[in-house]
């Protein structure tokens, strides 16, 4: 499923009116009708209030009421624009036409179904005034038990990196029109979109290359053939190069991960003060050491054992220090398979060799990918927490395509990047939000990189494998008791739920 930014679909949007010759009030008819079968279906009985701004948003609200009032419904409308475009005024009165009355203020009770269509995706910064009292009105329709159904994007919300700066209507069902819109695939679009939903109603896009949702789908064609003729060589090596002893959870989190995510060895490289910790807890997993005492300190003949293994993780639990960079720099000048740098690896290069950064990643010979949670990507990057996340989709394009890496941002929707291609993975559950939950990912991520899969590729289908057994694992002991060990214990049948 494709999802554009503000621009790319105003772009769709001239190029099917002004070049293909579609007026717009037909599109706007279209997207109506879209909107009145949708509510026909969430709220099949009971009086509808429809909400609509002075935009072509609110022109397909209008357009909506009048199809629904035309088929029997008892329909009201909320409008109070000062201002109106001119599709929106013809369909304003068309409503009028036909009897359909226009209230000024959104009332506060009576009402089965609201449609949401005050505000489009054009929206910056926070709803002030009647507008934001609108949109409150609306969620205090929905705690009386009204259901929500948003045209495009939650009025409140910015369409292109999913904040609410203000108020924001929580709807149940978003229907976009067109395309996914990006908004409502990250930050707080996660909680305010409900159920996202995309009609097709004839805009044509003009670009070859857009961001794209994860789907079970696209996770399934990206799943790697086992072939029954074949043995543990067959599908790689991955080493797992984490801890100290301040974190030694991390290593063995990443490690057990990456057993159950298809590689035939896996191998946990630890400093040998704590490698006693991981005897027998997994007894598939190879150990070998990287150094004396209980921290990661540089060695360069232990790290050339490396060298040999289809896919590397390094970085998780193995605290930030010089020795930890030296490590990570070795690996770019000289690993030739796929490197994973997580949690430590990149917090490490960040603070000791900044300078360096730039000309590391241009001159690695590596597949690499970086898996940064916000805060370390502000470390790696330079960008503040806000100007990240208000970049929505560019902030790690843009690192992506300076560095010639992939990138994998981690959040509550993560979006994984070359700099060319972009796919976002909104699979997941809050219960992800706990210490651990990055350190699977990475060796998950190495499993699915020694098997053959590209690091990019790699780095879809591990986000996407993660955070569905985050929701197996939350459907039966729900988000607050979930932990990382949940989720590992859950990865076998997120695989199988892409065999179905």
């Amino acid at each position: 499923m494709r999802i554009l930014t503000n621009q790319q679909m105003r772009m769709a949007d001239e190029y099917t009116i002004n070049v293909l010759g579609v007026p717009s009030l037909e599109l706007m008819e279209r997207a109506g009708r879209a909107l009145a079968k949708e509510a026909e279906t969430l709220a099949p009985n009971g009086r509808v209030l429809c909400v609509c701004g002075g935009g072509n948003n609110g022109g397909d609200g209008f357009v909506c009421a009048r199809i629904l009032k035309t088929d029997g419904w008892e329909v009201d409308v909320v409008f109070f624009a000062e201002r109106i475009s001119k599709d929106c005024l013809v369909n304003k009165e068309k409503w009028t036409e036909i009897g359909g009355a226009i209230l000024s203020e959104t009332p506060k009770k009576g009402y089965a179904l609201v449609v949401d269509c005050l505000v489009g995706t054009g929206l910056k910064g926070a709803l002030i005034g009647k507008n934001a009292e609108a949109v409150e009105g609306m969620n205090a329709l929905k705690k009386q038990g009204a259901k929500v159904l948003s045209a495009d994007i939650p009025s409140g919300l910015c369409g292109d990196n999913g904040l609410a700066y203000g108020t924001c209507v929580c709807a149940d069902v978003t229907l976009c029109i067109g395309e996914i819109k990006a908004g409502t695939a990250l930050a707080d679009g996660l909680d305010c979109a409900g159920e996202v939903k995309c009609v097709d109603i004839g805009i044509c896009l003009t670009e070859e290359s857009y961001a794209e949702r994860l789907t079970k789908e696209k996770a399934a064609l990206l799943l790697p053939t086992r072939k029954r003729n074949s043995h543990k060589g067959t599908y790689g090596k991955a080493a797992i190069v984490a801890g100290s002893v301040e974190y030694t959870g991390a290593a063995y989190l990443s490690a057990a991960a990456c057993l159950r995510s298809g590689a035939g060895y896996t191998t946990l490289f630890v400093p040998s003060g704590i490698l006693p910790c991981y005897l027998l807890k997994a007894p598939e997993i190879l150990l070998k050491s990287t150094n004396e005492g209980g921290r990661y300190e540089f060695n360069e003949e232990n790290m050339r054992s490396l060298l040999g293994y289809n896919a590397v993780a390094y970085g998780m639990g193995m605290g930030i220090s010089e020795e930890v960079a030296k490590g990570a720099e070795f690996l770019l000048r000289h690993y030739e398979g796929k490197l994973i740098l997580d949690a430590d690896g990149l917090n490490s290069l960040a603070a000791f060799r900044a300078a360096e950064l730039a000309d590391l990643f241009e001159n690695k010979k590596c597949d690499v990918i970086c898996t940064p949670h916000g805060k370390e990507f502000s470390r790696l990057s330079g960008m503040d927490m806000q100007e990240i996340v208000e970049n929505g989709l560019f902030a790690a394009t843009g690192f992506a395509k300076t560095h010639s890496v992939n990138l994998l941002l981690k959040n509550a929707a993560t979006i994984i990047t070359d700099g060319e291609r972009i796919c976002v993975n909104t699979a997941g559950s809050s219960g992800q939000a706990k210490g651990g939950s990055g350190d699977v990912l990475a060796g998950v991520l190495a499993g699915l990189c020694a098997m053959g899969m590209t690091a990019f590729d790699g780095g879809c289908l591990a986000a996407y494998l993660c955070g569905k057994s985050a929701e197996i694992a939350a459907a039966r002991i729900g988000e607050y008791s979930l932990t990382a060990t949940d989720i590992i214990g859950c990865l076998g049948e997120a695989f199988l739920s892409l065999k179905v």
